[in-house]
């Protein structure tokens, strides 16, 4: 039985949903969570419900705000006294930035982006995807423990049925002297909806959009079905969407349960960013577009004709 622990990134009033799927997989062995500041009551119970045993709050001077070099210090001491064999994080954007440092101080094995793991008895294996997304790896680490690692988020799945119960809670505390560079703001973009990494739904629009005003029916699509707004790449320098909507190589890899991709033709860098979502709906008014083939349902026509007829039929069979 491995000992692990979980790195759970506040949101809102509970933990970023990729812990909880982290938690689910890796049930059966001792689970902890640790994560910066305090959580509340809502959060601690959510992660007893998915298997944690015991919640770490690693508290102290510079960790009020985010910074990879404090983050990585204070959980680097609080590791090196917990013995522990694996330790994970979402492949969010913080888990990106920080994790690769912390595994750099313990001088250890890391594998990152895993899109599923298993273990035989104590040992871990995990897949992760190489070249663009094009072949999937099974990968192992050697070397002294503990192994990081990081999940991308959807990409395992909720548990079906988290059970009851209480964890234990504790407090950390290590102050960080100094910091190199420091965050003084972080500013929050104007959307509501969830951040296109965490997202179930996600609807796209490529540069068949033409403008940005021409958005407004993707949102009016995604606030029926409770969808994120995402953006290729040639949207994206065409001006149409921020950088920060941007899916695929060079912006955000997603794997939500249903991707519809509109007036998006496909290109490689842009399926890099996509392909393992679970259900993939394209509209396309060339039927030979590349993202067809990896599509699996398929519409050929106006996407202005196209997305707000099915915005209506969903309003009508959902009843809004």
């Amino acid at each position: 039985m491995a000992k692990i622990l979980v790195f759970a990134e506040p949101h809102g009033s509970t933990v970023k949903s990729v812990t909880f799927e982290i938690l689910g997989k890796a049930q059966g062995h001792i689970l902890e969570v640790a994560t910066i500041g305090n959580l509340g009551s809502s959060a601690l119970q959510d992660l007893a419900r998915y298997g944690a045993q015991r919640v770490h709050a690693i508290k102290g001077k510079n960790l009020e705000k985010y910074s990879p070099e404090a983050y990585a210090e204070a959980l680097q001491d609080f590791i090196s006294k917990g013995n522990y064999d694996y330790v994970f994080a979402g492949a969010t954007s913080a888990g990106k930035d920080f994790f690769p440092r912390l595994a750099g101080l313990f001088n250890a094995g890391m594998a990152s982006d895993v899109v599923n793991f298993l273990f035989e008895g104590d040992k871990w294996f995990g897949t992760r995807p190489l070249f663009a997304g094009k072949c999937l790896a099974k990968v192992e680490l050697q070397g002294p423990k503990p192994y990081f690692i990081t999940i991308r988020p959807n990409a395992l799945g909720l548990p079906t049925s988290p059970k009851s119960s209480s964890p234990t809670s504790s407090e950390f505390t290590h102050d960080v002297p100094s910091i190199r560079a420091v965050i003084k703001e972080i500013v929050k973009g104007a959307s509501e909806k969830l951040d296109l990494t965490e997202a179930n739904i996600i609807v796209s629009g490529g540069r068949a959009m033409a403008n940005a005003d021409n958005f407004k029916i993707l949102n009016q699509l995604a606030d029926v079905i409770g969808a994120t707004v995402g953006a290729s790449r040639a949207a994206v320098d065409s001006g149409f969407a921020p950088h920060s909507m941007q899916v695929g190589q060079t912006g955000r890899t997603v794997s939500p349960s249903l991707y519809i991709a509109c007036g998006i033709s496909g290109a490689i860098q842009h399926l890099a960013g996509m392909r393992t979502s679970k259900v993939i709906v394209a509209i396309n008014t060339d039927k030979d577009a590349p993202i067809f083939t990896k599509a699996d349902y398929g519409i050929v026509g106006d996407l202005f004709k196209v997305v707000p007829i099915l915005t209506q039929e969903l309003k009508n069979l959902l009843g809004k």
